[in-house]
């Protein structure tokens, strides 16, 4: 017998071609673990109780309901004034008091968690074993964050518009222009406007996803996204830096509102889209250049 014979047959490994789906797998791991994490649950929690308390809040101020909206006039949030001659309203109030920083605080933290936690627990290695790749998670990790700019800004406008459908009348509602429009109506546009809101978080999720390759920490990076926010915030209202301002992620967010004008005023929210898209592509390109040079075995 030759020692061929004697050997059995010969083995030849051969690379195995990676599967389409795979990534399909791993965008929906990645979206069943975030959602199921408890600090993300307790996120979605604080922004679903956000319209809750603005809903009682209007409800004993106007006195069981009545009335034209207390002192909504007096410099409160867009919409306030008419939350009590109909519920649908509280919607786009729910959305202007947490767009400034409940809604963009919750984002910070995913988005500052995405690699930075990763790394931190030391999942990540593991993580980009293929046939993952580093673009690939990346990718994952941003579209995830996406998918939770979207959640989060839908938990919002349907604890709204619960709230408002049962503490508050439903029916047509009265434009910023002053002209009726049926409840379909302005059921659709407040689907739109939450749809406007998420897109508008797109620029901040990028920046947190290249803060988040900068560090090992995920607190450090969670806690440097929230800061950013906060401090760009600010420095969107000192008068002096008014030609910086309309550069700044946030400077067009609140121009949902004028997707509640009869005919629509388009122009600040296309600025806005345009802005994010901007952000979107530097710092999502930033981050992959970082992350694809990152060292990841220290």
């Amino acid at each position: 017998m030759s020692q061929a014979e004697g050997a059995g047959p010969v083995r030849i490994r051969v690379p195995r071609r990676q599967n389409p789906l795979w990534s399909l797998g791993l965008l929906r791991s990645e979206l069943v673990t975030t959602v199921r994490r408890w600090r993300t649950l307790a996120l979605l929690a604080v922004l679903a109780t956000v319209p809750v308390l603005v809903g009682i809040a209007v409800k004993v101020e106007t006195g069981g309901g009545s009335g034209a909206g207390g002192r909504g006039g007096d410099g409160g949030p867009a919409f306030i004034a008419q939350i009590t001659n109909n519920g649908l309203f509280l919607v786009f109030t729910a959305l202007a008091v947490t767009l400034p920083f409940f809604l963009p605080m919750a984002v910070g933290v995913i988005a500052g968690d995405a690699i930075a936690g990763e790394a931190d627990s030391g999942t990540l290695r593991y993580l980009l074993v293929a046939p993952a790749g580093r673009t690939r998670l990346l990718l994952v990790k941003y579209a995830t964050t996406l998918a939770f700019c979207l959640l989060a800004t839908l938990v919002v406008a349907l604890s709204a518009l619960a709230v408002g459908a049962l503490l508050f009348p439903l029916g047509d509602l009265t434009t910023i222009s002053g002209t009726r429009i049926g409840f379909g109506d302005g059921l659709g546009r407040a689907l739109l406007i939450a749809l406007t809101v998420a897109v508008s978080l797109t620029g901040l999720a990028a920046l947190g996803l290249f803060v988040s390759t900068l560090t090992n920490s995920g607190i450090a990076a969670m806690a440097t996204t929230v800061g950013l926010v906060i401090t760009v915030q600010i420095l969107d209202q000192v008068p002096q830096l008014h030609a910086l301002q309309p550069y700044f992620f946030p400077h067009y967010w609140m121009s949902f509102a004028d997707l509640m004008r009869d005919p629509v005023y388009w122009d600040d929210l296309v600025r806005n889209l345009g802005l994010q898209a901007l952000y979107a592509a530097v710092f999502g390109s930033a981050a992959w250049a970082r992350f694809t040079t990152k060292d990841i075995t220290a």
